[in-house]
């Protein structure tokens, strides 16, 4: 039994062994830090433990997952590094496009046609908004209910615009709305205004102007897929019709562009780069605008109370092609357009059986009548098959077997030349040198058909505005394909007087007509102003000099003297064209004035206006107020 223990000591402990040398590693045990590993086994290190194959296994392990991590450390900043920091900073900052102003359109006199009225744009940028149905929709909902939008319609937008960078929530947003939504614009994320520029026409006191200048609209996805890789946006306004389209890329000018960082929260916190827009170019058009409305005036004012209601004028300068006015009737406001019209008033239009949207004056396609007339002499004179002394005689027409082809005046028009023939419109003159008669060898529709197309017809003229028909050229090959029937020589005989398949457009007969006041040059029509064109020779001084002097007689002595009481001396065609067993004649004017020093060409068509010539008075007016003074 061991002693009680005394403070200080231990009793009954065999304290002798504490100074006995052989026993040190007791002291060193007892005060030391650390035993004798070798004196008890129990106490190991690992590698004692784990066998050295695996120990050196985990070693290479090791070794291979801490490459593997620094490889990809490396490849992440170094060969990656790039991409990476342009997702960081696009993280970090929004760019934004700032729209360019639209260029004006402008008459030749520097009246404005065309402006930009400024309009806030409400847009939605899909990558910036939240990617959350829910949250998304309560957004639409909140901005919505602020500026009175429809957060439903803002849905479905957002999903039709799938990958494109921004779409429209709401156009034309009103002032006030516009000012209340601003207040918050820097706290929403992913819905913001811009300025936009909304187009104004002068088209609601000269509407027919709207088939010339066209209008612009909010792009299509067509419209978008085609142009997106040429900087447009899905809500850019693009250029639909006419010179809007035709001369979008100066009109357009160029985008610049504001970049924005943006905050933790994704709001925008300051401008760190901007580059401002180049506005686009204005467009000065070489139409007369006072005159594009005085034609309509006298239009609306002549077909009142009579059976025609559609029409067309077109007057240019024959020297150089500048169309000064180009009129289609009826017309249509192209401000219905710009903010997308609704679908009652688009139906109302198309259903309007004079179809108002149809550019009669650069698309109309009618039978040319005896506006063809002149063409036809200067080609027999140019082929030698007539003179100007060559004489045919009138007796009230032609009898070919068992068909009689009529002039127009019962009993005939007695001795005639190509002078008395244009300017009484002698239907016998234009058989005989067309198709031949008897002994008379005449031209024949394949140089009849060669002698048009010189001058012009059977191609579009190279006006610069879209949608312009090439007309009709017609031939034997033609015929046979479409009918089934040969050609006879009664074929050729309509066509020699501008009835038949032979089709053509109020700009043809203009430019064909603007042929013999210029010269015998040959002028490609055009809108702007201050361009040259491309011309061409393609008849001589002296015939040109000839059938001007046959249309001077037109009105002198022959089925135009009406015209006479214009200021200046007018020179030019009448014509009658047929198109339909049961309904009136179409009636056609052509003619330049003052006949000795031509300033212009006037070219009228007013369909089945014929049995009243509409078209004479209606381009005697016109003319009368030109050379007014006005």
């Amino acid at each position: 039994m061991k002693s009680p223990s005394i403070f200080g000591s231990l009793i009954g402990d065999d304290l002798g062994q504490l100074s006995d040398g052989s026993a040190d590693f007791a002291m060193e045990e007892a005060v030391g830090r650390g035993g004798l590993v070798d004196q008890e086994p129990v106490r190991t290190f690992v590698g004692n433990v784990i066998p050295s194959r695996r120990y050196r296994l985990g070693i290479i392990i090791t070794c291979c997952l801490l490459g593997i991590f620094f490889f990809r450390a490396g490849y992440l900043q170094i060969i990656k590094g790039a991409s990476y920091r342009e997702l960081a900073e696009a993280n970090r900052a929004r760019t934004h496009i700032i729209p360019a102003e639209r260029g004006l359109i402008v008459d030749r006199n520097g009246v404005i046609l065309a402006k930009n009225i400024p309009s806030f744009t409400l847009i939605g940028r899909g990558t910036e908004l939240p990617k959350k149905d829910a949250a998304r929709n309560a957004l639409f909902a909140q901005v919505a209910a602020e500026v009175g939008g429809d957060a439903l319609a803002w849905s479905a937008a957002y999903a039709a615009a799938a990958d494109a960078p921004s779409f429209v929530l709401l156009d034309d947003l009103p002032y006030e709305k516009a000012l209340a939504f601003a207040v918050h614009d820097s706290e929403i994320v992913g819905i913001d205004m811009i300025l936009a520029a909304k187009r104004s026409y002068i088209t609601d006191t000269a509407p027919s102007l709207s088939h010339v200048m066209g209008y612009i609209g909010i792009m299509s996805a067509e419209d978008y897929a085609v142009a997106k890789d040429n900087g447009y946006l899905p809500y850019d306004m693009i250029g639909k019709q006419g010179v809007e389209i035709s001369h979008e890329e100066s009109l357009r000018g160029t985008n610049g562009y504001e970049t924005l960082e943006v905050n933790a929260q994704g709001k925008y916190s300051r401008t760190v780069a901007k580059q401002d827009p180049v506005n686009g170019e204005s467009l000065q058009l070489s139409i007369d605008v006072e005159l594009q409305k005085y034609i309509e005036q006298v239009i609306a004012a002549r077909l009142q109370g009579t059976v025609a209601s559609r029409g067309a004028v077109v007057a240019m300068n024959p020297t150089n092609g500048e169309v000064l006015a180009l009129v289609s009737w009826p017309a249509y406001d192209a401000n219905a357009f710009t903010d997308g019209i609704d679908q009652a008033s688009y139906d109302a239009l198309i259903n309007d059986d004079d179809n108002p949207l149809f550019p009669r004056a650069t698309a109309g396609k009618y039978p040319s009548g005896s506006t063809i007339k002149p063409v036809y002499a200067a080609a027999a004179l140019t082929a030698g098959i007539i003179t100007p002394t060559t004489s045919v005689v009138s007796t009230g027409g032609l009898q070919i077997g068992n068909r009689f082809f009529p002039d127009w005046r019962a009993g005939g028009h007695g001795i005639t030349n190509v002078y008395h023939a244009i300017a009484d419109s002698v239907n016998t003159f234009f058989y005989m040198i067309g198709g031949g008669y008897d002994t008379f060898k005449g031209l024949g529709i394949d140089r009849l058909m060669s002698c048009a197309a010189t001058f012009g017809f059977g191609s579009q003229s190279g006006l610069d505005v879209p949608g312009e028909a090439a007309g009709f050229l017609p031939s034997p090959a033609a015929k046979t394909e479409s009918t089934g029937e040969p050609w006879y020589i009664g074929d050729t005989y309509n066509v020699s007087i501008g009835q038949g398949d032979f089709l053509v457009t109020p700009l043809q007969i203009a430019r064909a007509t603007a042929v013999f006041a210029n010269d015998g040059v040959l002028e490609t029509p055009h809108l702007t102003l201050n361009t040259t064109k491309p011309e061409t020779r393609i008849i001589t001084s002296e015939v040109a000099n000839i059938i001007k002097d046959a249309m001077r007689q037109t009105v002198t002595n022959g089925s135009a003297t009406s015209m006479q009481s214009v200021p200046v001396a007018v020179a030019g065609k009448t014509g009658t064209a047929q198109w339909s067993h049961s309904s009136p004649p179409h009636s056609w004017f052509t003619g330049f004035a003052p006949y000795d020093k031509p300033e212009i060409t006037i070219t009228t068509i007013i369909e089945e206006g014929g049995d009243a010539a509409l078209a004479i008075p209606i381009s005697r007016e016109i003319l009368e107020w030109y050379f007014a003074g006005r």
